[in-house]
């Protein structure tokens, strides 16, 4: 069942065209990788899913509506999860920020909704289970200053998974984790990935191999989708250059300009 469509999306920063003529369909339970260069528009395309830039070509739709009208089945993870470890907020803290249906109770003064104000113990609750799916929860009450950066970026995706997503996207989620941090991170996704639709910017192509089972590899146009890589070799270890992975996929498929598959 596909849940997210983007039909014939262009985009452009003032006259620089950034995305062209893009297809894309994303079925339920996928884990879709996007690569590419930098400055390809892999993450452009992101903040148009999210609604974050406006459409003014193509269409995005989620669940048949739009973006917009969508945003509480999105969890997100932006590449950027860098803080000031000084600063004394608790992980559970963290975590509580992502919990959007507290502005939604109707029992709340109309101030409250605007202003929040304490937490209450569904926010409590909500905080402290997604904390457990990412073996966080014991860490709740720490300062998250004193974390490492692998477990503050699952801090980040337990914030994401209290919004009770359907569709996950995270932009770059291992740029700044050592090896076993990133196998520590994807093997989450993975589990993840049994409930929750995983969309996923990564440059670390050859730890993506190991968990998508689909790629789009976006450089203005996208001229990779909807490859399952269990009908692909998929490498016994070590790095490899994108080249090279788009040569073996190319062995398998036939690609043409702006496929959407």
């Amino acid at each position: 069942m596909a849940i997210l469509e983007i039909k014939n999306l262009s985009f452009s920063y003032d006259k620089q065209k950034v995305l062209e003529d893009i297809n894309l369909s994303v079925d339920e339970k996928d884990f879709l990788a996007i690569i590419g260069p930098n400055g390809g528009g892999k993450s452009t395309l992101l903040k148009l899913i999210l609604g974050i830039h406006s459409l003014k070509m193509g269409s995005i739709s989620i669940y048949d509506n739009k973006p917009s009208k969508q945003l509480s089945h999105i969890g997100y993870v932006p590449q950027n999860t860098n803080i000031n470890t000084n600063f004394p907020i608790r992980v559970i803290d963290v975590v509580m920020m992502g919990h959007v249906d507290h502005h939604k109770n109707k029992k709340l003064p109309y101030w409250k909704k605007i202003f929040k104000v304490g937490y209450s113990k569904e926010d409590i609750s909500c905080a402290m289970g997604s904390l457990a799916q990412v073996g966080m929860d014991k860490f709740a009450y720490q300062k998250i200053g004193s974390l490492s950066g692998g477990q503050r970026q699952r801090v980040m995706i337990a914030r994401a998974l209290c919004a009770n997503p359907k569709i996950l996207l995270l932009d770059e989620p291992t740029s700044s984790i050592d090896v076993d941090g990133q196998k520590q991170i994807y093997d989450l996704l993975k589990e993840l990935n049994r409930s929750i639709t995983i969309i996923v910017v990564s440059h670390d192509i050859s730890v993506i191999l190991k968990y998508a089972t689909k790629v789009a590899h976006i450089n203005k146009i996208l001229t990779f989708h909807n490859v399952d890589f269990n009908t692909t070799i998929k490498p016994d270890g070590g790095h490899f250059c994108e080249v090279e992975m788009l040569q073996m996929l190319g062995n398998k498929v036939e690609h043409k300009k702006g496929c959407g598959c």
